[in-house]
């Protein structure tokens, strides 16, 4: 069973010591999402992002990015003192759990999975500040987000909805769907498994509500696989896209 937590759960009462940080970098967005040249000219909101260093290398190229999690309601030194605090714990829950992971492709060892990661929430770390007075890193968590509808083109949900399957019921994951549907035009979430490793119960019933409501919803293999198994996303698109593909059943 997977124990490392890779991204914050959201709880009614949040404190930055109930989570464990852990970023992903620009180029594992780019693999889990599968994201073309095109994807990243967009207007992207990233929910759940956490301490990742997407936003900022995105915006490096000229990209149009913003970021949402409750962590932003914090200052650096507090990010930073937290994922100082919490690093040794990750990388040895990695070390104990390392066959449930896969191993190659940028990140062969434990170590260079540490090196690539601390990287990645550096880079977040530098531009923090600087994001944070721009607006490009906003305090918020889903279900609820604090933009209009139709604000972006591209939603993007990495290790928050259906990887915390047993701590978020089915009710939050089907207002999370739903509430990404409502601020961008096309929505991404990777990956389909709880943490554990089985995939999410939520994945189908999601998937259903969100047909229901004239999505379309494809379940697609991507580029990307470091926790064994994951390796798909669920893409959700309005029917009114007229490049919409037809959509693979969940």
């Amino acid at each position: 069973m997977t124990r490392v937590l890779f991204q914050p759960i959201l709880l009614s009462m949040f404190t930055l010591d109930q989570v464990v940080l852990w970023g992903r970098s620009f180029d594992e967005y780019r693999r889990m999402f599968a994201l073309t040249d095109e994807d990243l000219t967009l207007r992207i909101i990233g929910c759940g992002d956490g301490p990742a260093s997407f936003n900022a290398e995105a915006i490096r190229r000229g990209g149009r990015v913003v970021s949402c999690d409750p962590i932003y309601g914090f200052e650096k030194s507090q990010i930073q003192a937290r994922i100082a605090a919490t690093y040794d714990q990750i990388i040895d829950q990695t070390r104990r759990n390392a066959d449930e992971f896969v191993w190659g492709e940028g990140i062969r060892t434990i170590e260079e999975l540490g090196q690539v990661r601390m990287a990645a929430m550096e880079t977040f770390l530098d531009d923090y500040e600087l994001g944070k007075v721009s607006g490009r890193y906003v305090e918020a968590e889903l279900p609820i987000l604090p933009f209009a509808a139709d604000t972006f083109d591209l939603a993007l949900c990495s290790h928050l909805v259906f990887l915390y399957s047993q701590q978020l019921g089915e009710a939050f994951h089907r207002a999370a769907t739903q509430e990404m549907c409502r601020v961008a035009a096309e929505v991404r979430i990777f990956p389909l498994l709880a943490l554990g490793g089985d995939r999410s119960p939520f994945v189908d019933p999601c998937a259903r509500d969100l047909r229901d409501r004239e999505y379309d919803v494809s379940i697609e293999t991507v580029p990307y696989e470091f926790q064994r198994g994951g390796n798909q996303m669920m893409r959700i698109r309005t029917r009114t896209n007229p490049e919409s593909p037809t959509p693979a059943q969940a």
